[in-house]
């Protein structure tokens, strides 16, 4: 953070009355330096930034990366995320760019200091991420603590809970009031015998799946009485695991039970395979039920995140979180990252690009229909005389009137104020009208999303390039990473004006819509300065490092100018569409 120095004391006291008293002075002064206001001899040396993982994700910890650690400037700035160089070019351009306040040159950097936080951007919001271990920690405790108040086995409780939905307040409320009943409905019922579940040899049994009688075969019982034979539970078990995915809610194999096999029980009769597979599929169940907690839908991916943002809300936030495994996300509909429009609107988005509804468009704006029989008729010559082929009518392509009322003017038609085809034409000119508004958003669309279906590409382009630059420069791996940060900023970039034209269909023109076009030219034609860079030859890298390194902070600073002016407006619900965001 920049410091100012601290005026004179001789002009502070031109500033102070003769009734100044040492108190007030002192006062002053603890304001002043509140203020940032040191004096030479006191001002400390000021310390260099740190560089963030990624913009999206706080970290846990401090970098523990410093600059003194750094070869050079170069290395430092080339350690550097594309949103810092966004917050060191803020630092130089700080008084033309309105759109960030005097204490935000430090955003997206730590200090040494930890009990400085980095400022949170509009569009961000606040999320965890956690692994299968920590999500079964958490189970486990929340196992525990009701298995505690509730007096009931922790297996028992595990099964409240998941019949609860995890919501421990409501389980112990109901339980309270009503607990025969909670029983019931959980499927814990109420027990015909007090032993704790064994495998035992029963003699005179017969299975009443198999009918098999064996005097050495091995039976297992629940709490409920039914007793089957082990080979039968296991293959039964087997089953529902493994085949239909199924370990939260699973019966009793009894004719009617409705008692829930519980965890303890199972492990006395599965494989330690299906073992793995039964916790495996509690765990999902266990995020599954949770509102706050999704999976990351990156493929193979075992993480799941945590974020506060309500349903409810998805109207005025678009939650993007950041996986651990790299992958960028809309914790509202798990589509990928798609800032800055809402869900609703990415649904409505996907789905007019995906069905035939602009084919009907087209054909309305191509084709006319019969102002007799309404049969669609596309015309193939240059005459304006046409007979319809189902009934016959003649009428007149431009006009829509009828062709006995045209005289003498048969092939240039001069009747367009004939009220008999202007409706006809009304409709004709709207429907192409539509058709050229969706056109022209959805091509820019396909082609930032083209550019995004390259990115990998992209980068391996890039780290060859890298690889080349080393060799033929002499530069240091760390010295050339400024290729793959610029490579990144792009792909972030893309991916945001991309879903701004998307966001820009559904958009209802007002003051703002005009600042929104605005921001998003200026990240467009950023995005294509960048972009030329990659196309240079190798040899002029090395030279046009400075250059890479201005346009990536460029574009980085337009990308979050246009996602915080987007996000601030959608929260206070400035933005007006012309659909419902439902």
């Amino acid at each position: 953070m920049r410091s100012r120095i601290e005026p004179p004391r001789s002009v502070i006291r031109r500033n102070l009355t003769s009734t100044t008293t040492p108190s007030t002075t002192a006062h002053k002064r603890k304001a002043d330096e509140a203020d940032n206001y040191l004096s030479p001899a006191e001002e400390p040396p000021l310390k260099k930034k740190l560089p963030l993982p990624s913009a999206n994700k706080l970290p846990d910890t401090p970098a523990t990366k410093t600059a003194d650690k750094m070869d050079s400037d170069d290395e430092f700035n080339s350690s550097m995320s594309g949103d810092e160089f966004d917050d060191q070019d803020s630092d130089m351009g700080l008084e033309e760019d309105s759109d960030f306040d005097m204490d935000q040159d430090d955003v997206g950097f730590e200090t040494q200091d930890k009990d400085i936080k980095p400022v949170k951007q509009a569009y961000e919001v606040e999320f965890k991420v956690f692994d299968p271990a920590q999500i079964q920690s958490q189970q486990d405790k929340q196992i525990d603590e009701v298995s505690s108040i509730l007096g009931q086995p922790p297996e028992a409780a595990a099964i409240l809970l998941r019949h609860s939905r995890w919501n421990k307040e409501r389980l112990i409320d109901q339980y309270m009031e009503r607990m025969e009943q909670v029983l019931e409905t959980a499927g814990l019922g109420q027990d015909s015998t007090t032993n704790p579940p064994k495998l035992e040899k029963v003699p005179g049994f017969v299975c009443d799946i198999c009918c098999d009688d064996d005097i050495n075969m091995q039976t297992f019982a629940m709490k409920c009485g039914h007793r089957f034979c082990l080979d039968c539970y296991r293959q039964y078990l087997g089953t529902k695991i493994q085949d239909e995915g199924e370990a939260a809610r699973i019966r009793c194999p009894g004719e009617g039970c409705t008692r829930i096999v519980d965890s303890k029980s199972l492990d006395l009769l599965v494989t330690e395979e299906l073992h793995d597979r039964y916790h495996t599929l509690l765990t999902r169940t266990y995020v599954d039920d949770k509102e706050n907690l999704k999976w990351c839908p990156a493929p193979d991916c075992k993480y799941a995140v945590e974020c506060g943002v309500k349903s409810k809300d998805l109207s005025r936030i678009v939650p993007t979180v950041h996986c651990e495994c790299g992958h960028d996300f809309c914790f509202g509909c798990t589509l990928n990252n798609h800032q800055p429009a809402p869900c609703s609107l990415v649904k409505k988005w996907v789905k007019k690009c995906e069905d035939d509804s602009e084919t009907a468009n087209w054909i309305s704006a191509n084709t006319k229909e019969c102002p007799n029989c309404n049969s669609t008729i596309e015309k193939n010559g240059g005459c304006n005389h046409m007979t319809c082929r189902k009934c016959r009518n003649e009428f007149c392509w431009m006009c829509m009137g009828k062709w006995s009322e045209h005289g003498t003017s048969w092939y240039n038609c001069n009747r367009f104020e004939e009220k008999s085809g202007s409706e006809a034409r009304d409709a004709q000119a709207k429907s192409r009208q539509s058709l050229e508004r969706y056109l022209h958003y959805y091509n820019r669309f396909a082609n930032h999303e083209q550019s995004a279906k390259l990115d990998k590409d992209l980068y391996l382009k890039t780290e060859k390039k890298m690889q080349q630059l080393q060799n033929s420069s002499g530069m240091s791996w760390i010295e050339v990473q400024f290729l793959d940060q610029a490579s990144h900023a792009l792909q972030q970039c893309r991916q945001v004006l991309k879903w701004t034209y998307a966001f820009a269909y559904y958009l209802a023109r007002n003051n703002l819509t005009e600042i929104f076009e605005d921001n998003q030219k200026d990240l467009e034609m950023a995005v294509e300065n960048l972009s030329e860079m990659f196309e240079k030859p190798i040899d002029q890298l090395k030279d046009l490092k400075v250059d890479i390194l201005d346009k990536t902070s460029y574009c980085t600073k337009r990308r979050i100018i246009l996602l915080n002016d987007t996000a601030e407006n959608l929260k206070r619900g400035n933005w007006k569409f012309n659909v419902d965001l439902v």
